[in-house]
């Protein structure tokens, strides 16, 4: 049914009582995608950073597509009007989500007030979304509006306010570049002392990431702390107070619950309980009788000597049974920064768990080869019997879907572009018979 049709049965003044908006879930992710790109007059490629998507939707139909990403690094009418120190302003950033897409599916007059009633209400649950989905809530949203394009009405309807206009500066790469366009900027505070929260210089503890308990097994902290017996202690003998399988053992805990910092680890720690950190391994003090955990520094200077890859190697089996059943994504990302010694970008390819956003297997793309046969030495360390294996258009290949389905005992699921044309041609014979599962052979 077309939304015309469909908003027909309905009166246009009492359609917007019927206006739901909610995040969307991952198996709307691809059409929202496609309909932003098609009908964005930016287009779309990807959210920055941390993000939400959202729809807006009348009675099951899609009416308007919302989408927030990080904040912009930097905004001087918004800063300036924040009044935050730059030291500040890096610590606090976070707490800003940035309404970088917003498009609405129907004409903009079929129904009244229907982008300024959209925006109303998904600031109302924006907050409370982005600590359930990224573990701290944001208490300002902020966003650019085209001048030469729109007048930012449904912003000011919605209660936005306007801080004045862009320098007209973008970001390509790793650089900014002048483009000649100034943007209208527009914030919206989601608590009445957001201002007040994103310039103190202490931290409001509400604002803070919260990490998770820690709900490991006794099996699975016991097969961990018998892999972490083969490391090699980094270390001299002399001032060692705490076991490198101990630390080792609550660092990747405690990152696994959500720990991002080495204070956040230091953190972690000192929350288990004496049960806890006597499966952890944690050094036992006989004058205060209780079990210790390591501090900040400890945790930090071991981490930092220690052989990143070794570790990695020596996990990966315990992370892949730790999420055994979950779908595992394949993907490659150059490191911003990081050079090898012919001065070329590191390229890695990374498999990852696709709900928590766990790396479970990492090899680097060697400078003279690519992403397609590293990808079959990424895979064979897995255990994949049962799972789904995703990748991007690159890695539509037949050898690898062979080797997944036939070696690995696993699915896949691949993207096919418009440059593959007589594999789509194929896919859309088959889909007018029965269909077909990977695993009957069809690769």
């Amino acid at each position: 049914m077309s939304q015309v049709a469909f908003l027909s049965k309905i009166h246009k003044n009492a359609a917007i009582h019927h206006l739901v908006v909610r995040p969307i879930n991952i198996a709307e992710r691809l059409l929202w995608d496609t309909l932003m790109a098609r009908y964005h007059y930016l287009g779309f490629k990807s959210l920055v950073g941390k993000s939400i998507r959202y729809v807006a939707e009348i009675q099951g139909q899609w009416v308007a597509l919302l989408g927030w990403s990080a904040a912009a690094l930097k905004c001087k009418p918004r800063d300036s009007w924040i009044g935050w120190p730059q030291v500040i302003q890096w610590q606090r950033l976070h707490l800003i989500a940035n309404n970088s897409r917003f498009l609405i599916l129907l004409p903009c007059t079929y129904i009244p007030n229907l982008a300024s009633k959209t925006l109303s209400l998904n600031l109302k649950r924006l907050s409370k979304d982005w600590q359930d989905i990224h573990g701290h809530p944001v208490v300002l949203a902020e966003t650019f509006v085209d001048p030469s394009r729109f007048a930012g009405t449904c912003y000011k309807a919605a209660n936005w306010i306007y801080l004045g206009q862009s320098q007209g500066f973008g970001k390509s790469s790793h650089h900014y570049f002048h483009h000649g366009q100034p943007k209208a900027v527009f914030v919206r505070p989601l608590h009445k002392k957001a201002v007040r929260w994103l310039k103190e210089p202490i931290a409001n503890p509400t604002l803070i990431q919260k990490v998770a308990a820690m709900n490991f097994t006794k099996k699975q902290l016991k097969d961990l702390i018998e892999i972490l017996k083969s490391l090699p202690d980094p270390r001299k003998k002399r001032g060692k107070r705490h076991r490198i399988i101990s630390i080792m053992a609550i660092a990747i805990c405690a990152v696994l619950c959500g720990a991002r910092s080495y204070a956040a680890i230091a953190e972690w720690a000192k929350h288990r309980t004496q049960k806890q950190l006597n499966r952890l391994w944690s050094r036992y003090d006989d004058k205060k009788r209780r079990y210790i955990p390591p501090s900040e520094p400890t945790i930090r200077r071991l981490l930092q000597s220690i052989n990143a890859e070794v570790v990695d190697q020596a996990i990966y089996g315990w992370l892949n049974s730790l999420f055994s059943g979950s779908a595992v994504a394949f993907d490659g990302k150059v490191l911003k920064g990081a050079r090898d010694h012919d001065g070329k970008h590191v390229h890695l390819l990374s498999a990852i768990i696709h709900q928590e956003g766990i790396t479970i297997a990492q090899r680097q793309v060697e400078s003279k080869t690519n992403e397609i046969p590293t990808a079959r030495l990424l895979l064979e360390t897995l255990d994949l019997k049962g799972q789904v294996v995703t990748g991007d258009a690159l890695h539509t290949q037949k050898d690898l879907a062979r080797f997944l389905v036939e070696d690995k005992k696993a699915d896949y699921l691949f993207t096919v572009k418009d440059n593959q044309q007589t594999l789509k041609n194929d896919i859309k014979a088959l889909a007018l018979n029965e269909g077909f599962s990977p695993r009957s052979g069809n690769y």
